[in-house]
């Protein structure tokens, strides 16, 4: 049987800043811990440590470097970069690892840690297993270099330069975006610097919001899960299109010219179509999660494209895109891995993929979102006491039985656990809007009532 994670989630470490586990001294340890595995042989090793703009960022970055380099490897500081940057820069700087400390999506008051091996992808299960062995037991205490053999920390000051231009070359040399106008959203978070500066060099017009943060603003109301300001603003000053990226900007949410939310279903079927028919898929497949929508399936169904579902969250569709060598894939909630690119999801790659099929193509994106008509699909969040195990509470079971009876083949239903917070998600699908949300209610009073908790207002 596996052990259970305790630390790690679906991507990374993460909670409340400065409350177990995302202490200074939980960090030094992992620090201790990431060095200790990408060490071998008598090499100096480096480890790319970047982070997004919370306040918490800076405590826990002197954290982990501080442990890093008190196992003799060496340090490399990137400052607020994208978490995709960070993986472009360990792989493009042959660093030994790579260390993102961001919360993603989450309030300021949350942060995070995640790793990437030396070559950008997510560490699998078993690495952040042993790494939990390490940071609970006293091994790495016996490990105390010293003298010169003691890490040092470095500065890279061209980061930011760098991932521009590596994020600029992989939009097709033939296109630009002069004449197009675009509203960018970038969540007070990692991309406020990066991701104005990509689309501007590229000749659009850009109008910015969430571009100054102060430590406490990310995601505050903006960003890719509150797009309504965006929405607004497309309306306002007439764009062409909206693009909102999250707080560590791995994700991305767009607007179309009508000011409608276009999401990563919409998407995957956009950039699903044009890589197909230009030859470019690999094997002529999607990955994608099982969140994702049935309409997504039936879209590509009918232009031949094989679809294959992975568990939630982008490692696992980057495993699996590995494993059967596709080469695109990515999830409802807005990451999109384009794998002949990077190696993890990435919001502005991202956007400047649906930028060239809307110049290849001359359309607009609402047109191009017509490829995939979404089944009415609702997503119910309850913020519960504990993860208890759902087939172990009778009364629960019964109740989502009985949903999944009275849907039959009309629909579905998936009741996970978020695996970054303590929320129970409630997803499901069928013939119409009021039947969907009314089980979805349902189930989500019975989880409170069974469980404990409250639902979680968007």
């Amino acid at each position: 049987m596996t052990r259970k994670k305790k630390f790690f989630g679906t991507d990374g470490v993460r909670g409340v800043a400065n409350i177990e586990p995302m202490t200074a001294e939980t960090a030094m340890r992992l620090g201790r811990a990431i060095a200790y595995l990408s060490k071998e042989g008598d090499k100096r090793r480096r480890i790319v440590i970047g982070k997004d703009t919370r306040l918490s960022g800076y405590m826990i970055e002197n954290a982990l470097a501080a442990g890093i380099c008190s196992m003799g490897v060496d340090v490399q500081l990137v400052g607020p970069l994208p978490t995709p940057g960070i993986a472009f820069i360990t792989s493009s700087m042959r660093a030994d690892a790579g260390v993102v400390i961001s919360a993603s999506h989450n309030p300021y008051q949350d942060n995070g840690i995640k790793f990437f091996s030396a070559d950008g992808l997510k560490l699998p299960d078993e690495v952040e297993l042993k790494m939990e062995q390490l940071i609970s037991s006293e091994e790495l205490d016996l490990l105390r270099p010293t003298a010169a053999e003691v890490g040092r920390a470095f500065r890279i000051e061209d980061a930011t330069g760098r991932y521009i231009v590596f994020l600029k070359n992989t939009f097709p040399r033939e296109l630009d975006l002069r004449g197009m106008r675009i509203v960018l959203d970038c969540a007070n978070g990692a991309a406020y610097k990066v991701a104005p500066a990509v689309f501007e060099e590229l000749g659009a017009e850009v109008i910015t919001l969430g571009v100054s943060p102060n430590g406490t603003n990310i995601n505050a109301g903006c960003g890719s899960l509150y797009p309504q300001q965006l929405a607004k603003t497309v309306r306002e000053y007439r764009a062409d299109v909206g693009i909102a990226l999250d707080g560590d900007a791995d994700r991305v949410i767009f607007v179309d010219e009508l000011g409608r939310e276009i999401d990563g279903d919409h998407v995957m079927a956009i950039c699903a179509r044009d890589l197909a028919e230009r030859g470019e898929l690999a094997h002529n497949t999607l990955v994608t999660t099982v969140m994702s929508n049935m309409g997504l399936d039936l879209a590509m169904k009918k232009i031949g494209v094989k679809v294959v579902k992975t568990a939630v969250g982008d490692r696992y569709v980057v495993e699996e895109m590995l494993r059967g060598g596709y080469n695109f894939g990515g999830e409802q909630s807005g990451h999109m891995v384009f794998f002949d690119s990077n190696t993890t999801g990435d919001g502005t790659l991202s956007a400047l993929q649906v930028l060239a099929v809307m110049r290849r193509s001359k359309q607009p994106l609402s047109k191009l979102a017509q490829v995939m008509t979404a089944l009415p699909q609702v997503l119910v969040n309850v913020r519960v006491r504990e993860k208890k195990e759902l087939n172990q509470v009778e009364p629960l079971k019964q109740l989502v039985a009985a949903c999944e009876e009275r849907l039959a083949d009309r629909g579905r239903l998936l009741i996970r656990y978020s695996g970054t917070e303590p929320l129970l998600r409630i997803m499901l699908e069928g013939p119409s809007q009021e039947e969907v949300q009314s089980l979805a209610d349902e189930i989500a009073d019975g989880v409170i009532q069974y469980l404990g908790g409250a639902r979680e207002e968007k």
